[in-house]
């Protein structure tokens, strides 16, 4: 059976011109899972190509990890990076890529000279990621860049109807509508790399996208689970970094103290799977071995579990439809007896609330969020803030700047320039 793509792209035209947001969604999630399944020349059958967009942190190295673990699988077709010039020309030299992207133009000739006796075309720039993410000359990209960096690159991507494997939730979480409308009519599929939306996506193949009553995305806690303002007052970026469970960079790492990482993978996940807000719920579970959950309409609870490794969800990206053999270490229940659970603490944790406030509101609320999140998680991180003090600047800067409600993609930019210039501002009033 195969899947008639034209055919589908007619449906969602009547859906989009009636503007049921549910419909849209749910079609989409079903064109992505239903076109993998049912369309024989999408299953692998050759090596697939990689683009790794953001090669050098935290998700890209381990996605070469996994890449370099399965030559016979993967090759690396991309390699980007900000300013990480050492690094990725290691990269570079150890994968051979046809095409290398240097953020920072600065460093452009350094990486250019170091590559130069190798058939390696080098680029700089923000528009050269652009530029890259839109040409034929890979199979899958990795959205690895952190934060509305990688938006860019990664909507060029699904305009050329691409398939992306998407670790960069800001993506979404900005300008999510756009995203998600564009690949519906493209083609383009966004496979999940976040570990909880990774679960949710695997916990609906076989499901009919109707009936799921809610999802519930599970939270560590992070390392300040159970504390209260009057010792957060206190911590900095030494005790922030040291997250309970997983290995992360250092803007997750935060994130997930401050449970605004959480925020935004609620966001997400609205927009991955087409649902409304009320079908998405946070909920503490300090093991970090259920990744998430999807409760159906009948009851019944699906849960995807397993240590936790980020390269598992990379892999399973790259490879799907396929499951790969690998040598992850297993989780074994004899010596994880015990799985708890418990409320997400919103009232010292106020980035959840202000996340969640800003999905209901919609528009550009989330935008501005973002942006005012990533200046002050900067700062934290430069021992020029304190941590309860990023949710006082986030917060007022959804409260000053004005609402759009159907924001364009030149409204998000704006936005996005305007909410840090913002940010920045009222960082004087939390300074160290």
């Amino acid at each position: 059976m195969r899947l008639n793509f034209q055919k589908v792209v007619s449906i969602f035209e009547v859906i989009f011109k009636n503007n049921n947001k549910t419909l849209q969604f749910a079609l989409y999630l079903n064109l992505i899972i239903f076109s993998f399944l049912c369309n024989p020349i999408l299953i692998q059958t050759h090596m697939k190509r990689i683009a790794v967009f953001g090669s050098t942190g935290s998700i890209g190295t381990q996605a070469l990890d996994v890449i370099k673990a399965n030559p016979q699988l993967f090759s690396v077709a991309v390699l980007t990076a900000h300013s990480n010039d050492d690094l990725l020309i290691q990269q570079a030299i150890d994968c051979r890529p046809a095409i290398v992207v240097i953020g920072d133009e600065a460093k452009y000739e350094k990486v250019k000279s170091a590559l130069q006796a190798l058939d390696i075309h080098v680029y700089t720039g923000e528009d050269a990621l652009v530029q890259v993410a839109a040409m034929d000359v890979y199979d899958v990209l990795l959205a690895g860049i952190v934060g509305y960096a990688g938006l860019r690159s990664t909507l060029a991507a699904v305009e050329q109807g691409k398939t992306i494997a998407l670790a960069n939730k800001e993506t979404l979480v900005v300008a999510g509508d756009l995203v998600t409308k564009t690949a519906a009519f493209t083609g383009a599929k966004l496979i999940p790399v976040d570990s909880e939306h990774s679960a949710i996506f695997q916990c609906l193949i076989g499901e009919n996208i109707a009936s799921i009553e809610k999802i519930i995305l599970t939270a560590s806690g992070g390392p300040f689970r159970g504390k209260k303002p009057n010792f957060l007052i206190n911590v900095r970026k030494d005790h922030a970094l040291q997250h309970p469970n997983w290995t992360m960079g250092a803007k997750i790492s935060i994130d997930s103290a401050s449970l605004m990482n959480k925020g935004l993978e609620m966001i997400e996940a609205k927009w991955l799977f087409g649902l409304k807000n009320e079908q998405i719920e946070v909920i503490v579970h300090p093991q970090s071995i259920i990744h998430s959950m999807v409760q159906f309409v009948d009851g019944s609870v699906k849960a995807q579990m397993g240590l936790p490794d980020m390269k598992l969800p990379i892999q399973y990206a790259l490879a799907f439809p396929n499951r790969i053999t690998n040598i992850f270490p297993r989780l074994d229940f004899r010596y994880n007896e015990t799985l708890t659970f418990e409320a997400a603490d919103e009232r010292t944790f106020r980035n959840l609330a202000i996340a969640t406030a800003a999905m209901h509101k919609g528009g550009n609320a989330p935008c501005i969020m973002n942006a005012a999140n990533e200046i002050v998680v900067d700062a934290f991180l430069k021992n020029k803030m304190t941590f309860l003090g990023m949710s006082d600047v986030i917060e007022k800067c959804i409260e000053q700047m004005p609402f759009i409600a159907n924001p364009t993609l030149q409204n998000y930019i704006t936005n996005d320039k305007e909410a840090r210039e913002l940010a920045t501002e009222l960082l004087k009033e939390f300074s160290l």
